[in-house]
């Protein structure tokens, strides 16, 4: 139903920025709407990160997330505004990427408890629940993942950070894709916690308790 793509072509980045505008502007608040004229968000990190879209059986961008690559000397968005524990070692930049933007249409965000970057609050929320299309938004979140994951382990990143919420550190916690926050909660597009994941480590949890996962993740199409 989804194809999920890296290395958009100009289209699908002007695609990418309408939906980023749509959540994080219009629907979320988070961002001032005056700034973007055009409709379209976009920032400093854009020209150093990988961008991840899926898209419909149309061809229609539905969701979207980056990887803010490493750079010498430069920092990651989160840093910042999201300072880490005193006690913290942090990978080299080289190995690491940060998970940002991310993002799912509205229309892929059907059930009550869904949130704007497209998983639910409540239990059980990657079940299907009998109504068809409400299953849309964990498979979309999960492809990005899946192709965040493949870029990654070809371009020999092994961790990543993300500034998110709770409720999506949770969701991805239930398929054992673990991140663990590394500071405190402060306000950066909501209440957010940074956090690491050691993408090794995650492969070595799957190969135990979610074999079909991992290989949907490595080789699936």
């Amino acid at each position: 139903m989804h194809t999920y793509e890296v290395g958009c072509r100009e289209q699908e980045l002007v695609e990418i920025y309408a939906l980023r505008y749509q959540t994080y502007c219009l629907e979320c608040g988070f961002l001032p709407p005056a700034e973007y004229p055009a409709g379209l968000e976009s920032d400093e990190f854009d020209a150093r990160s990988a961008h991840f879209a899926a898209h419909n059986v149309d061809g229609a961008v539905v969701g979207t997330a980056r990887l803010v690559l490493g750079a010498q000397g430069e920092p990651f968005p989160f840093v910042s505004h999201c300072p880490v524990f005193d006690d913290v070692a942090l990978p080299a930049p080289e190995l690491t990427a940060e998970v940002s933007r991310l993002a799912v249409k509205k229309d892929y965000r059907r059930r009550t408890g869904d949130t704007w970057f497209g998983v639910n609050t409540a239990d059980g929320d990657a079940a299907d629940s009998g109504q068809g299309r409400r299953t849309n938004a964990p498979v979309v979140v999960l492809g990005l993942y899946r192709q965040m994951y493949r870029y990654s382990r070809e371009k020999g990143i092994r961790y990543w950070y993300a500034a998110m919420e709770r409720p999506l550190a949770r969701a991805l916690a239930r398929f054992d894709f673990i991140f663990v926050p590394i500071g405190a909660e402060r306000d950066y597009y909501g209440p957010v916690t940074p956090y690491l994941a050691d993408l090794k480590e995650i492969e070595d949890r799957l190969k135990v308790t979610k074999p079909e996962l991992l290989d949907w993740f490595q080789y699936g199409p």
